[in-house]
């Protein structure tokens, strides 16, 4: 289970030891060194899908620069820009369309959840897969890369509670409520609402993400969506890939009435905006 821990890097960003680290970027990298930093949402296991057919032996994760081409741009990510970023931790993303029927999106996200263990498998030296924050922690101590799974899109559970348990027992430790459509039981923040926020079903989805020690993740949702899981929430929610709307006006960005509540159910936000920070 994923709980509320600390200390994590930015707890560590104003500490006596960095107030004399001469350029921001020796301040980053002492806290980079001291704590892990958990990148939220990476999109590797997407590509590797629509790259390499999910094969891992067609590639180097060591070095992805050279996987261009006329369909595809260099991919982003690989092991060794990782770690010169100093990154902590890495939540994978298991996306697949929105527009899938659900039973064929619950069976490739489940395929995607393989690749991430097949990929960390691969890479023994270099990441490690992290189930809770104690696992983050050794990982870091150990210097891996703490490799977690994050859901994108509540599609691929098919409308199923008992799919979401296994889901979480194949290791992923958050979801994403939605993607860029509204489904079955929740609206989506870029497509047409049908049920102002969360259905019935959506409420029990959530209780049971809580109760099960999953991590709500609410990029992507409406508005209303993201009030309906702040009224019943008893975990803190994430926003694993979201700004603040009242900077960017973007659907998938978070507006000033639910950053405010975030500290309700034991969650935290920053200096969003000139209104919050004041």
């Amino acid at each position: 289970m994923i709980k509320n821990r600390t200390p994590f890097a930015i707890a560590l960003l104003l500490s006596a030891g960095l107030a004399h680290a001469a350029t921001p970027e020796q301040t980053a990298r002492a806290a980079l060194k001291n704590a892990p930093v958990v990148d939220g949402h990476n999109d590797v296991p997407e590509q590797i899908r629509a790259r390499f057919d999910n094969n891992l032996n067609r590639f180097d994760f060591r070095d992805t620069s050279k996987t261009g081409d006329a369909d595809h741009m260099v991919m982003h990510t690989d092991l060794t820009r990782l770690k010169k970023g100093m990154v902590g931790g890495q939540f994978w993303s298991v996306w697949v369309p929105a527009s899938l029927p659900e039973a064929e999106a619950a069976r490739e996200v489940t395929e995607q959840i393989d690749t991430v263990h097949r990929l960390v498998a691969a890479y023994p030296n270099d990441l490690r897969l992290a189930l809770t924050a104690a696992d983050i922690e050794t990982a870091f101590k150990d210097k891996k890369i703490a490799s977690l799974i994050g859901m994108e899109g509540g599609h691929s559970i098919g409308s199923s509670v008992a799919v979401l348990r296994q889901m979480y027992r194949a290791g992923a430790r958050y979801m994403t409520l939605t993607h860029s459509k509204t489904m079955a039981w929740a609206d989506s923040g870029t497509d047409a609402p049908k049920f102002d926020g969360l259905s019935p079903f959506g409420f029990e989805i959530v209780k049971e993400m809580n109760r099960i020690g999953m991590l709500v993740d609410l990029s992507h949702v409406s508005e209303a969506t993201m009030q309906d899981t702040l009224d019943i929430a008893k975990a803190p929610v994430i926003f694993s890939h979201s700004g603040a709307r009242a900077i960017d006006g973007h659907g998938r960005n978070v507006p000033d009435s639910v950053l405010e509540r975030l500290p309700q159910n034991g969650g935290r936000y920053g200096c969003a905006s000139a209104r919050l920070c004041e």
